[in-house]
């Protein structure tokens, strides 16, 4: 692809239109580049050059005149595909005019030599794709001394070194091609490599550490990714790289140069040798001639060559260095260097002309040249202490420490060293007084690296919490040093004791030894400041507040201190860098001074409007932190001791509440309800004790500050407070509880069930499973909560209990409720029946029980999750826990469900004796009972017949005894007579229950709904067509007496009589005659007479009514007899006559009264309408009969009168002689 299609393609944007046009027109348009100057102009006026090379280009000539640009120029017109346009090599050549000369030195003169007649197809390939970077490389020729250094320039696509290069500069293309249409500014980077004198180390290690590395953090910043991010992306790994990069450059500037040793041959044995290796076979002195083997010279020279050989040998096995002076890393370079060059000597030394030398010198007896040859060197001694020193310094971790990057990564690389030094120190035999300036210059390499890490963080720049971490990890890096070095020590001491050497002081003189004391003290300090801007803060209220009242505004003035310490790098421990210091703390002191004055006058002021103890503390404890500041802590001094008084007091409260003992205390109900057991229970209790004891100790520390346990008050109560914890130590009551375990046989064994004999007597069914297993279980979960180490037999036991302990509680469980349910059963007699086949399922279960034992569950338990479900030998003993479960819950779902349809049916059959006598609530009531028998009916009760066959006789009872009592009522009502003034008031029908239940329920007594009540029949006598007759007849009164006393009885008898078998088909498909479906056969159970008396009571007020009505009906005859028939009966007996007539008088009683009717209770005789007549007649009547008695008197008065006169006149007529002469008789 063209560049300028590769341009736009890439940038996503229209051609321009310059090049459609020109497609379009070819032989009307050319294409135009021209720039603002020449070659000569910009060689001579550089910097105008460069302006032309960024400027924009001119327009461009057409034939129609000038066309029109845009910015860049390039002309407007519609798209069409650009022609082929390579980059024109003059703007290259332009822009290296501008660029070099400032740049590398390079003079006008010296940079025609670039521009040979190769430049132009360098420059093409180097702009098309053939390649990204191109080097030009300047070059001094070499000359005479005193002459002026003369200096070339080229241009080359490869690089190459060479000690004449001064400078290379490395062109590099941002891009794959050249775009003519923009700056050669923004499509290039350049890079200048040093040479000259430097070595390229120096060069690639200023690069890296200066430039790359830096733009690389810094761009990884700015983006503000976190940590987790940077991890995802590989960035840690990439700057591990780079400054391991950077380490290794740094080590080849650092190492020492080992002289390369190279022995001389004779040429004569040079020869030689060749000439075997020529001719396949092995050199041999015998290839030498012997007048040359003779040859004093030619021996003499050998002899001399190994004198040298000697020297140059001695020169590297002697060869050592100071370790004190150098870096860690050069110490360990030399010694791997060492090696390496000892072991290129002795390949040399085994090589077939140095052989061949020694047997020439051996063939002429000069055996003094020979034998101590090796001996001489020292190379043996020095090999084999070289290797025995790399020991130590093979793989030696220093690299971690000088390419770490973080704090976590230098803490690692701490344990990383020393761990090396200490394992290979017991087998190399280093020598300990160079391993002391080793760990020295370890540590002089750490402070330069922990300083580089610290220095990056700004650490008076970042917020506390960071600081504080920083810093925190940095005393912990220190700690980890001090304690590796301790190990080291101990390592030396040991070696050097082992090697019988001679004793130096083992100690270590740490070069960062001035950092450590100087982050420790400035932790402090940020760590006081800190308390002092937050206690100064707007939100304490020691703040803000002072401004108002004419004061200084603290928090303005604590920051402005801290601001002269941030200005200072608190790091630089030198002794310039430790003078700033201590000025600018004595500057922050100053201003703090003055806060503090401030805040001790406020401080005091709240202290002396505290009302009370505990508001004294809450100031003590907000304002604890500026405590260690020894102006402010005297001057509260003087509150501390009633505060400590109060502590005193809440002490000595705990000391009461720990002699109460757990048992006793309220804790121990709450760890009941809590389910805690009861060791645990008590360990948590003094636990919380020993927690109270030290909020109480921290109290006092609110108030004395740190290290109150140096004052006087703070030792007594550090020492009370201390033999007080050894009381709350929980370790005794645990091993009790461990002793009394061990002692103990338990285990989880034995049947699943066990009969118990009760106390009272007779048996009772439980779970074969000892509660001390759960509270085992239980306190081995919480004791292990609590981090006690519980032996594995007792956790094992626990194990165990914990397995079947779900199905123990289960069947626990389900045995109470069994056993509940029982009781329930019994309590309610009459549900027995109901429930008994449910109860029946559930004592085959407890028989299907009696033969599981525990063991199964213990054992089989685990396997059951890897067994299929449907393996029912595994599973069943699990299985029949859950099927005991759910057949108690079933039988205690139903006898619950039964009882309380036992309780409404009870409820409602007691109503039936009270409720009103009235169908609607008779009916209703028995409505409900049979609503809930169906209900039974429908969920399946067991012998529902026979249950409801006995209720049907209890029912059956109370409705006698209603019929009884309404009998009994219904026959008073009916004897009553007429009140005095002639009503009958409606009886009330009382409850006869009320009758036995005493007299205390006699005010509880209700009026049944619709008093009973007789309608009393009006019966009237009348007389019609001169016959007197009853209206209606007396044998109306008695039908309807007999239909109400049949209406009061049909109230019970009518009602629909309880039925088990409403959903029973085959019941219903059967002849329903043999079921009785009302009460009526209730008129047969009467064992006495009391069905009779209301039928007797009846025909007595019939018999009454008859007598009575039969008496009017004898007036008949003042209308059927005649009077001659009454006057010939009488005849002249005037006592006949007188005794008709008085007859007459008394029987008029009967009618001739005031009253026009006559009541027999319930039935009333109305003679208003026949009184008057028969009155009337009975008149005429009395009249005639007294006329007729009146003559009859008269004729008999008459008579008598004569008789009388006529006896009168006889006796008259009689003498007294004749009466008084005769006989007397008495």
């Amino acid at each position: 692809m063209h560049p300028i299609q590769q341009y736009f393609s890439g940038h996503r944007k229209p051609l321009p239109r310059v090049f459609s046009w020109a497609a379009r027109n070819p032989s009307k348009s050319k294409l135009v580049y021209r720039f603002g100057q020449s070659k000569d102009s910009l060689a001579s006026d550089p910097p105008s050059a460069m302006a032309a090379v960024d400027s924009s280009m001119n327009p461009v000539a057409t034939a129609n005149g000038t066309a029109h640009t845009n910015g860049n120029g390039i002309l407007h017109d519609s798209l069409a595909e650009p022609p082929s346009i390579p980059f024109d090599s003059s703007i290259f050549r332009g822009y290296l005019l501008a660029l070099l000369p400032p740049l590398a030195g390079a003079s006008p003169d010296e940079l025609e030599t670039l521009f040979d007649d190769d430049f132009n197809d360098r420059f093409l390939r180097f702009a098309g794709e053939g390649g990204g970077v191109i080097y030009v490389v300047k070059r001094k020729e070499d000359g005479e001394e005193d002459a002026p250094p003369i200096y070339t320039y080229k241009l080359t696509p490869q690089l190459t070194y060479d000690s004449s290069h001064v400078t290379t500069l490395a062109i590099i293309k941002r891009g794959p091609t050249l775009d003519p249409t923009a700056p050669l500014s923004t499509q290039l980077h350049l890079l200048n490599l040093f040479g000259g004198d430097e070595t390229p180390y120096e060069s690639l290690h200023a690069v890296v550490s200066c430039a790359v590395k830096p733009w690389f953090e810094a761009f990884v910043g700015a983006r503000g990714v976190g940590k987790d991010g940077d991890s995802k992306m590989g960035i840690p790994m990439t700057k591990k790289k780079f400054a391991e990069l950077e380490l290794s450059l740094l080590h080849l500037q650092q190492n020492v140069e080992i002289p390369e040793t190279h022995l001389i041959i004779h040429p004569v044995i040079q020869r030689t040798v060749e000439q075997a290796r020529t001719a396949g076979t092995r050199p041999s002195i015998s290839d030498i001639p012997a007048k040359l083997l003779n040859d004093s010279s030619f021996l003499n020279t050998l002899h001399s060559h190994v004198n040298q050989w000697i020297k140059s040998i001695q020169t590297v096995t002697k060869l050592s260095r100071d370790v004190s002076s150098g870096t860690a890393s050069q110490e360990i370079n030399f010694w791997l260097s060492l090696e390496r060059a000892l072991e290129g000597i002795e390949a040399q030394l085994r090589s077939e002309e140095v052989n061949m030398v020694m047997d020439c010198l051996r063939n002429a007896k000069r055996f003094h040249a020979t034998v101590s040859f090796i001996a001489d060197t020292g190379l043996k001694d020095a090999t084999d202490t070289v290797h025995k020193y790399n020991q130590l310094m093979k793989d030696f971790p220093l690299n971690e420490l000088l390419s770490a990057t973080d704090l976590d990564k230098i803490q690692e690389s701490l344990i990383l060293i020393f761990g090396h030094i200490n394992r290979k120190l017991k087998l190399s035999p280093y020598p300990i007084r160079r391993a002391l300036p080793l760990v020295e210059a370890i540590s002089r390499d750490f402070n330069d690296q922990l300083l580089r890490v610290l220095t990056s963080h700004r650490l008076l720049y970042t917020p506390y919490e960071t600081f504080e971490r920083l810093l925190s990890q940095t005393i912990g890096i220190f700690r980890t040093w001090d304690d590796n070095i301790k190990e080291f020590t101990n390592v030396a001491r040991e070696v050097t004791r082992r090697r019988s050497e001679k004793f130096i002081p083992i100690k270590v003189v740490p070069a960062h030894a001035k950092l450590q004391d100087r982050t420790s003290y400035l932790r402090d300090w940020r760590k006081q400041h800190e308390q002092l801007a937050v206690m100064t803060g707007p939100t304490k209220g020691l703040g803000g507040a002072g401004v108002e009242i004419g004061g200084m505004d603290m928090e303005a003035e604590v920051k402005e201190a801290y601001e002269v310490i941030k200005r200072i790098d608190v790091l630089d421990v030198s002794i310039e860098g430790s003078e700033i210091w201590v000025a600018a703390e004595n500057a922050y002191n100053e201003r703090v001074a003055r806060v503090e004055n401030q805040i001790i006058a406020r401080l005091r002021d709240r202290l002396g409007t505290a009302r009370n103890a505990n508001e004294m503390f809450r100031v003590f404890s907000k304002f604890n932190a500026l405590f260690v500041r020894p102006k402010i802590r005297g001057a509260i001094q003087e509150y501390q001791t009633q505060l400590i008084d109060s502590v005193k007091e809440d002490i000595k409260r705990l000391h009461d509440k720990f002699k109460t003992q757990y048992r006793f205390s309220e804790a121990y109900h709450m760890s009941q309800m809590r389910d805690l057991p009861p060791i645990s229970g008590a360990i948590i209790w003094a636990r919380q004790i020993d927690r109270q004891l030290q909020t109480y100790m921290k109290r006092v520390e609110d108030v004395l500050g740190k290290g109150w346990e140096l004052y006087a008050e703070g030792q007594k109560l550090q020492s009370e407070s201390t033999a007080f914890r050894k009381k709350l130590d929980t370790r005794p009551v645990y091993d009790a509880w461990l002793h009394d375990i061990n002692r103990r046989d338990m285990g989880v064994n034995g049947r699943l069930f066990e009969i118990v004999r009760l106390r009272g007597g007779g048996f009772q069914l439980a779970v074969n499973f000892d509660p001390q297993i759960i509270t085992l279980f239980k306190e081995v979960r919480n004791l292990l909560w609590q981090n006690f180490q519980v032996p594995h037999a007792i956790t094992n036991m626990a194990k165990d209990a914990k397995r079947v302990y779900p199905h123990a509680v289960s069947l626990m469980e389900t045995v109470r409720t069994y056993g509940q349910t029982l009781d329930l059963v019994e309590k309610n007699k009459g549900i027995e029946w109901l429930v008994a086949e449910y109860r029946n399922e559930a004592q085959r279960m407890i028989t299907r029980g009696m033969n599981i034992r525990w063991d199964y569950f213990v054992n089989q338990y685990d396997t059951t999750r890897y067994v299929s479900s449907g393996d029912a030998r595994d599973n069943r003993h699990i299985q029949f826990v859950r099927e005991f479960a759910s057949i108690i819950s079933v039988l205690q779902d139903k006898t619950n469900n039964v009882i309380d349809l036992y309780k409404d049916i009870t409820r409602a059959v007691e109503e039936l004796s009270t409720c009103p006598y009235t169908s609607d609530a008779l009916s209703e009531l028995l409505s409900r009972i049979q609503a809930a028998i169906d209900r039974l009916n429908l969920e399946g009760y067991a012998n529902l017949e026979h249950w409801v066959s006995e209720l049907d006789q209890r029912i059956e009872g109370i409705l006698l005894q209603r019929l009884t009592h309404i009998i009994q009522v219904w026959c008073s009502e009916f004897d009553r007579t007429d009140d005095a003034d002639g009503r009958r008031e409606p009886l009330v029908l009382r409850d006869i229950s009320n009758k036995r239940r005493g007299d205390k329920r006699v005010k509880d007594e209700k009026s049944l709904e619709g008093g009973l009540s007789l309608h009393t029949i009006v019966h009237e006598i009348r007389i019609q067509n001169q016959v007197i007759f009853l209206d209606p007849p007396i044998e109306y009164a008695r039908q309807t007496w007999v239909r109400e006393l049949h209406k009061w009885l049909g109230i019970v008898c009518q009602l629909r009589r309880i039925q088990s078998s409403r959903y029973e088909i085959g019941l219903q498909m059967q002849s329903s005659t043999a079921t009785e479906l009302t009460y009526t056969s209730l008129l047969t159970r009467f064992t006495d007479s009391t069905l009779e008396r209301p039928f007797a009571l009846i025909e007595h007020k019939v018999q009454q009514l008859k007598d009575y009505v039969a008496k009017w009906l004898q007036f008949q005859s003042l209308w059927d007899l005649e009077t001659e028939y009454v006057f010939n009966r009488l005849g002249d007996s005037l006592g006949h006559w007188q005794q008709l007539l008085t007859e007459i008088k008394k029987a008029r009683s009967t009618f001739d009264t005031s009253e026009t009717q006559k009541s027999f209770g319930v039935c009333i005789i109305d003679y208003e309408q026949v009184q008057a007549r028969v009155n009337a007649k009975y008149d005429a009547w009395q009249r005639d009969i007294l006329s007729r008695f009146g003559v009859k008197l008269g004729n008999a008065m008459k008579e008598m009168h004569a008789t009388i006169l006529k006896a009168r006149n006889e006796l008259e007529h009689q003498s007294i002689e004749g009466l008084v002469g005769g006989p007397r008789r008495f």
